[in-house]
């Protein structure tokens, strides 16, 4: 791994916490490329979160999928009635019980997801540039596994929306 340090970083003794610097800039840099990188979907980040938890896990119930995301249950009815009609998900009654309406993504839905995942890998290598592969490769699997140590067992959905502003919004 690179040992050098870029001229102009900041030190602990010097500049403080490097480590709450890094996280401050990464992160904030990160949120500007993935909302970038989300625009064309209905609420940006919002909504690719959304449709991000509908893709990738098992059909959530929407009082589930808002509690998973911190989005009031009422925000997040409009947030469905619009993906819902761009087609991009479905809500689908659940055959065990008839009172319970299932998220489930449509084909259009993961393909668009497709399409923005690809977008935020771009910018999150556009963002790690500077670093060669190997050290990019380990700085994100250190970062994991710090970030899972502190805390186990997080929904990392949750943690992102939470991070980015979006949970709890109107």
């Amino acid at each position: 791994m690179t040992t050098r340090k870029p001229a102009g970083s900041p030190t602990s003794s010097s500049q403080g916490s490097v480590l709450g610097w890094s996280l401050t800039v990464l992160l904030r840099e990160w949120s500007a490329r993935v909302e970038d990188a989300s625009r064309d979907l209905p609420h940006g980040v919002r909504g690719y979160q959304v449709l991000s938890a509908v893709v990738h896990d098992a059909p959530p119930t929407q009082a589930a999928l808002a509690a998973r995301l911190g989005i009031d249950r009422t925000v997040m009815t409009y947030l469905l009635d619009k993906f819902e009609g761009c087609g991009l998900l479905e809500r689908r009654q659940d055959p065990a019980d008839r009172r319970v309406r299932r998220i489930v993504p449509t084909d259009h839905g993961r393909r668009v997801l497709g399409e923005v995942d690809a977008r935020v890998a771009q910018a999150e290598d556009e963002l790690l540039s500077n670093l060669p592969s190997e050290d990019r490769r380990v700085l994100l699997a250190l970062l994991e596994h710090a970030a899972t140590g502190a805390a186990p067992g997080e929904d990392r959905c949750a943690a992102v929306a939470t991070s980015a502003g979006l949970a709890q919004e109107a």
